[in-house]
């Protein structure tokens, strides 16, 4: 009789025993007991279910699932037929709706994110594509939300990897940029020599309205051109100076020529020029009063 006793306390602990189930903190169980599932899903910690079968329970992750979209061959509005592919992330809300409603979520929601973003994808244009891969995302996961909301399944993120572009689009449209670059390079050119213009338009003006100041501007260029190493300099002498004015001016302008003539014959240093030509300023200025 013990022996009986110790067999059926034996098997009945055996029994209890399995009948204990631990779960993780992010997994919860979905018990099915004779075949219907209980309202509420089980865990995390220990969970106790009825032996010999009677319960049986299936486990979820609800963890962050990176669902990755296998590259997808779409052919956009404008004909050109490019490669996308793309990442998902999705949670499981509700790890009863996500076995009760549909048959595998994980899949399905994968079969949905890919048919989803080639629909988007198809109704528009290439450079649209290239241009708005942000606002491509935003739709995308939009719609799958929606779509899975049902399913249990909540869908956090969605990210284009990359496009994948024809080898003769991506020299078409290296060209294209490079005409671009060259577009803005002359209009920034044409906008250069248009400000260049009218800023000697001006100085023309005050040169102009001002007659000492195209003499004094000759000097300085005259200067300028000096430090340079065997260099001849021609000075041009405007011809009412030498006619007009008072009987010593043209006088004045001639001994000033012909000194500017000789210092460069005897090839003066820069620094000797230069007091040469302030003496040869004086005089004239002299001369003019």
């Amino acid at each position: 009789m013990l022996p009986a006793l110790l067999v059926i306390g034996a098997f009945l602990f055996i029994s209890m025993f399995s009948s204990l189930r631990i779960l993780r903190e992010y997994e919860r169980a979905i018990v099915f007991r004779l075949g219907r599932a209980k309202q509420k899903a089980l865990g995390p910690g220990v969970v106790l279910m009825l032996p010999w079968g009677i319960d049986r329970a299936t486990v979820v992750d609800t963890r962050t699932k990176v669902i990755q979209i296998p590259q997808q061959e779409v052919i956009t509005r404008d004909n050109i037929s490019i490669g996308v592919d793309a990442v998902v992330y999705a949670d499981v809300g509700s790890p009863m709706d996500a076995i009760l409603r549909v048959e595998q979520y994980m899949p399905a929601t994968l079969q949905l994110a890919a048919t989803t973003l080639r629909s988007i994808i198809g109704r528009m244009e290439l450079d649209e594509v290239l241009a708005k891969r942000q606002e491509i995302n935003d739709e995308v996961r939009t719609i799958l939300d929606q779509r899975t909301e049902q399913w249990g399944v909540e869908i956090t993120a969605v990210e284009i990897k990359d496009i994948s572009l024809p080898v003769e689009m991506k020299r078409a449209m290296a060209r294209q940029a490079e005409a671009e670059r060259e577009r803005r390079a002359k209009v920034i050119m044409s906008e250069g020599e248009l400000q260049a213009a009218e800023k000697l338009t001006q100085a023309a003006r005050l040169i102009g309205s001002e007659p000492a100041a195209l003499q004094l501007r000759l000097y300085q260029t005259l200067v300028e051109v000096s430090g340079e190493a065997n260099s001849t300099i021609v000075m041009p002498v405007p011809i009412e100076l030498l006619t007009g004015g008072s009987g010593n001016t043209g006088q004045v302008v001639a001994n000033a020529a012909a000194a500017l003539a000789a210092s460069q014959a005897k090839q003066l240093s820069p620094g000797s020029q230069q007091a040469e030509i302030d003496r040869l300023k004086r005089e004239l200025e002299n001369a003019k009063k």
